[in-house]
């Protein structure tokens, strides 16, 4: 069984990782960062998600000597020129919890035409084992528009005011299956799950 560190403390992530890749790769074993005792706090220095998504995988990697997935995700709004993109999950400032975020974008673009709001969803998530000289990066994303009102009580994040394309539910009113099929996050994994069906034990 493949025993891969997940370096996120976000537990939604966490929850939807193990969703997504028990049913990918029911073999892996896949172990939140948080339960390894002392797991430093990693600084997200990073000018792209794929930078971050990196940052934190060899960070943890490093500490824990085993091989680590990271994601880096967010919102990207087009009429915002790309905002909150990497600043996402701190939009509303360090300590915003996703309510906070999601208030001050909905206050961001009150003023602005719906038909402006076109946006998308991006995620990257980092592989790193330096036992075998492995680092790549995955990414996955997921168009749709951003709306005025919030609408759903699944998900987290900006999903009750994310309307995937070609749908007028948001991605708060889908079931966790619906949005896996389509989200950034799980087109990502599913790139990355067939890289892990390929390494060594």
């Amino acid at each position: 069984m493949k025993k891969i560190v997940l370096a996120t403390a976000n537990t939604h992530k966490v929850i939807e990782f193990q969703r997504i890749l028990n049913e990918l790769l029911p073999d892996l074993e896949l172990v939140a960062a948080s339960q390894f005792p002392g797991v430093p706090e990693v600084e997200e220095t990073g000018s792209s998600f794929a930078e971050n998504a990196l940052i934190k995988a060899r960070a943890i990697n490093q500490f824990t000597n085993l091989p680590a997935l990271a994601d880096d995700s967010g919102l990207v709004v087009e009429a915002l020129n790309g905002a909150p993109g990497i600043f996402s999950a701190r939009y509303a400032g360090i300590e915003a919890d996703d309510k906070a975020n999601v208030v001050k974008l909905l206050n961001e673009i009150k003023d602005i035409d719906q038909s402006l709001l076109g946006a998308k969803f991006e995620c990257s998530i980092a592989l790193v084992d330096k036992s075998q000289e492995l680092e790549l990066v995955v990414d996955g994303q997921m168009p749709g528009q951003v709306i005025k009102e919030v609408r759903g009580e699944n998900g987290f994040g900006y999903d009750p005011i994310f309307v995937p394309q070609g749908l007028t539910k948001t991605s708060s009113e889908l079931s966790d299956a619906e949005k896996d099929k389509i989200s950034h996050r799980g087109i990502a994994l599913r790139k990355m799950s067939m890289i892990l069906k390929q390494l060594p034990g």
